[in-house]
């Protein structure tokens, strides 16, 4: 566990997909589908590999999984990369506010009832689509803009600047990440690292919950005071 005192935190960075809900479903049967299409075998070990990755670096991914990584100009690239987000969105339009984890509702009522700030950190170019699905836009008016970063996670630059726009530094910020991708930009960052899912996969993660109904500000503390 890093020095920080739980009385320094002041904000709370999200990251959306495996977090808040589970839009990753949507992206594997969009990648698989074109995956598929491009004659590249879709595998869980290949599923797994693109976590927390961007759009295109998932894309670069496949095509070397599949040894075509030179077959594609940029702008085919580019093409394919939104024939997959549009497949992306159709199913995204099925989502609704019951797809969100059990608890995740009530911490963010508990966020704002204690005054804290928050934002998203999502690799993501649909969070705000997926937020106003699942009517959760007024708990974060602060998502980073994924078209303003240089490099992708595990770089810390997404945390850094989902701290930024809330107007905090990262010491003062607990990241939330389902991926090893992302833990590792949150603790790059230097902020505290809350991992959601297995502790024997987040093992870098300085606290981990498995069951989202258990994140709470208390649970958060205890672990903190560890």
């Amino acid at each position: 566990m890093k020095m920080t005192k739980f009385a320094d935190i002041k904000g709370f960075v999200f990251d959306l997909d495996g977090v808040i809900t589970d839009t990753a479903q949507f992206h594997t049967k969009a990648w698989s589908k074109l995956a598929d299409q491009l004659g590249v075998q879709w595998s869980t070990e290949l599923q797994n590999g693109l976590k927390g990755l961007s759009r295109m670096d998932s894309l670069e991914l496949i095509l070397k999984t599949g040894n075509k990584e030179n077959d594609y100009s940029q702008a085919e690239k580019e093409k394919l990369a939104t024939q997959k987000n549009n497949l992306y969105l159709q199913f995204v339009q099925t989502i609704t506010p019951a797809d969100i984890f059990p608890g995740i509702k009530e911490f963010l009522d508990e966020l704002n009832q204690h005054g804290y700030l928050m934002s998203i950190a999502s690799a993501s170019k649909n969070a705000p689509t997926v937020l106003d699905k699942l009517e959760l836009t007024d708990y974060f008016e602060h998502v980073v803009d994924p078209k303003t970063l240089k490099r992708g996670k595990p770089d810390p630059e997404i945390f850094i600047k989902a701290a930024e726009i809330i107007g905090l530094k990262p010491e003062q910020c607990i990241g939330l990440e389902d991926a090893t991708a992302g833990i590792a930009g949150i603790n790059a960052a230097n902020e505290v690292s809350l991992g959601v899912g297995s502790p024997d996969v987040l093992t870098e993660a300085d606290m981990v919950f498995e069951d989202t109904n258990k994140i709470t500000l208390a649970n958060i503390e205890a672990n903190m005071n560890k």
